[in-house]
């Protein structure tokens, strides 16, 4: 029997008892909805093939490729391998692959005109301490943030690109796939399924906000980087092999702990997921 449990107040749920590549249309509408009222859903202990998993991800939406063609899976461009060839040849930690998704906060596809609806991972290996992934929702970011904020920031859009801001890097894309022009969003943003307002930021990606000075710009993005992260959104992952974790990137923003032994192996697959009705480019494609 299937069973949901919420693991925080306000992010994450954990669904038990079942198995994925089994499930009904009304168990997946049950853990869907979960989904939308958490943000972020986990399912434990899966025994999954690629094609399984690639399967399971086109329930949420459309998978598409990500733009780091060098961590795609040779086989399945639409699969994303994490974790692996973080050596060098000469021994040297590829600290870029070490500490992917650690550098700060951040929301996956912002990059993108249309960005991701949906990022999933499933966990192939994990580490004996550490490599924890931290997620927190932005819902309540915009709750908490002070109403003088609210209304500087209302109507107002950001700029962002891949490595654009001052934490990012584009070092994982190709030459040819860097400098792309940055796409506009809104600051504040309506989920397209709850109806709820959020704060939609990324300081890694985040180049300036639309029609201010620079000086103002560059103070808006480092107090929204101080306030985008509330205590009492917070859910911390702790991998096992065989989980499932999805986010929903509309609502949620998160970080890699990149804090686990380099010596051992921390690996996913991953699939970004994009609403079924967009035929938007894919930045890199």
């Amino acid at each position: 029997m299937t069973e949901i449990r919420p693991l925080s107040e306000h992010t994450g749920v954990e669904i038990a008892g079942v198995d994925v590549r089994r499930l009904e249309e009304d168990g997946f509408r049950s853990i869907y909805a979960a989904w939308l009222e958490y943000g972020v859903a986990v399912v434990r202990n899966q025994t999954l093939e690629i094609g399984d998993f690639i399967a399971y991800s086109r329930r949420f939406g459309h998978v598409v490729p990500h733009p780091s063609r060098s961590t795609r899976h040779a086989d399945h461009p639409e699969v994303t391998v994490l974790g692996v060839g973080k050596f060098d040849a000469d021994g040297t930690l590829n600290e870029e692959i070490y500490r992917r998704g650690a550098a700060s906060w951040h929301t996956d596809g912002a990059y993108d005109e249309v960005p991701f609806k949906a990022t999933q991972l499933y966990a192939l290996a994990v580490p004996s301490r550490g490599g924890d992934t931290h997620f927190s929702s932005m819902y309540r970011a915009w709750d908490a943030l002070p109403e003088r904020l609210k209304a500087k920031i209302e109507g107002r859009r950001g700029a962002f690109t891949y490595g654009g801001g001052k934490r990012g890097s584009d070092a994982l894309l190709n030459p040819e796939d860097r400098g792309h022009a940055p796409v506009f969003h809104p600051l504040v943003r309506t989920h397209p399924e709850t109806g709820r307002q959020s704060l939609y930021f990324d300081p890694g990606k985040i180049v300036r906000v639309e029609g201010m000075a620079p000086a103002e710009s560059d103070a808006l993005i480092d107090e929204l980087e101080e306030r985008m992260v509330v205590a009492d959104a917070r859910y911390d992952h702790r991998w096992r092999v065989g989980d499932i974790v999805i986010w929903d990137n509309r609502c949620m923003v998160h970080r890699a702990a990149g804090d686990y032994p380099p010596e051992e192996d921390r690996i996913h697959w991953r699939t970004s997921i994009k609403e079924r009705d967009t035929g938007a480019r894919v930045a890199g494609d």
